[in-house]
């Protein structure tokens, strides 16, 4: 594998703490936050060239008190496909495939297989019905979220579903896109996709507390997470991920993720030319026009990056290139607040005050398209 020079700071450490005003008005605005949307425990990491903030809030278990720490490990969601269609790319760069090839070149069964392009697939416009907002998928997961489920499964629910729209046409997010880049990951790699993500991405960057558990096993410490899929609250910490496998199974650490956000938006594993096309967004509905998803990634305000939503757990990992800094927030629960992500919520408040030329908003759901139990 190539490993390409950053086009940017990466991951370096500011070594002098935010100054005392700035992570006053932080630790307020996010206790607003917490206090407004019902989290109960945050760990949120800012670094930039004027300081580094790193700080945990609330609790990691409601029935002892337990406090969130800063070192707890946290299931990431659909982070996990930044590193997925990273995969992919690193491919792509070696020639090994093309980001225009039809889907049907490397997976069979795929309804317009022959249309859907891999671009399109990466780009959330393939189409394809999200598998985890059908009635079956919801159904199955609810009455034994400790079940292991299969891509092919999960695929299966996708393809009983008609077409939102011809390939191409529209944009939609959907977990089904990246569970087929999944698997041609893993086809043209020759490796499980766990490992072709530990030996190509996690190790290459030093990120020594990231994995793709392939159970429901979770590494100590962590949190408790909390959900609500039947109207009631429910602690999802043992709930199995593997119905997120390449959308969003994957497990890492603040301190991770704070190397993995400046490597994913300034291309450290990437030519310049893929990163590059990486980079060139489509419109989502209900956005700015200077918003948009890309290759796996999507710019909100000038934040580039990805959120992600599993039952119990709910992350933000951006990096603002105009400010060379890096945001990160994880949560104990995902829990919807009006419609919304909590960490939205939060991700809105921090950057107010950090950037406030450049705030997160994410005004609909259009990049999570999480609804009760199905998140990623």
């Amino acid at each position: 594998m190539l490993l390409f020079a950053s086009a940017g700071p990466a991951s370096a450490e500011p070594s002098l703490a935010l100054d005392t005003a700035t992570a006053q008005r932080l630790d307020a605005a996010i206790e607003q936050a917490m206090r407004t949307t019902s989290v109960p425990g945050a760990i949120v990491g800012i670094w930039s060239p004027d300081g580094t903030y790193v700080r945990a809030f609330g609790v990691a278990d409601k029935a002892t008190g337990a406090p969130m720490k800063p070192d707890f490990f946290s299931r990431i969601g659909s982070v996990t496909k930044t590193f997925t269609i990273t995969g992919l790319l690193q491919l792509t760069d070696q020639g090994r495939v093309g980001l225009d090839d039809p889907i049907a070149k490397y997976i069979d069964g795929v309804p317009r297989g022959d249309e859907i392009t891999l671009r399109e697939l990466a780009r959330m416009q393939s189409g394809l019905y999200n598998y985890s907002a059908t009635d079956g998928f919801q159904e199955a997961l609810v009455a034994d979220p400790r079940r292991h489920f299969a891509p092919t499964e999960l695929l299966d629910w996708a393809f009983a579903q008609p077409e939102v729209f011809p390939p191409g046409e529209g944009f939609q997010y959907s977990n089904t896109n990246t569970i087929l880049l999944g698997l041609v990951v893993e086809r043209l790699s020759g490796q499980s996709l766990p490992d072709y993500i530990h030996d190509h991405i996690i190790v290459p960057l030093g990120m020594r507390d990231t994995t793709f558990p392939i159970t429901n096993a979770f590494p100590d410490p962590h949190a408790q997470g909390y959900t609500d899929t039947t109207g009631a609250v429910s602690t999802a910490t043992d709930w199995d991920p593997s119905w997120g496998w390449s959308a969003g199974a994957m497990i890492s650490t603040l301190d991770d993720l704070r190397i993995w956000a400046p490597a994913l938006v300034t291309g450290q594993l990437l030519s310049p030319a893929m990163q590059a096309q990486r980079l060139q967004t489509v419109g989502a509905p209900g956005h700015p026009a200077q918003d948009g998803y890309g290759l796996g990634i999507f710019n909100l305000g000038g934040w580039i990056g990805h959120n992600g939503s599993l039952p119990g757990y709910q992350t933000v990992s951006v990096y603002l290139p105009e400010q060379q800094t890096t945001l990160v927030i994880l949560t104990n629960t995902d829990i919807a607040y009006q419609g919304g992500e909590p960490s939205t919520t939060l991700a809105n408040a921090i950057t107010k005050v950090v950037s406030p030329q450049h705030v997160y908003t994410l005004g609909d759901p259009t990049h999570e398209p999480d609804v009760s139990a199905t998140h990623s």
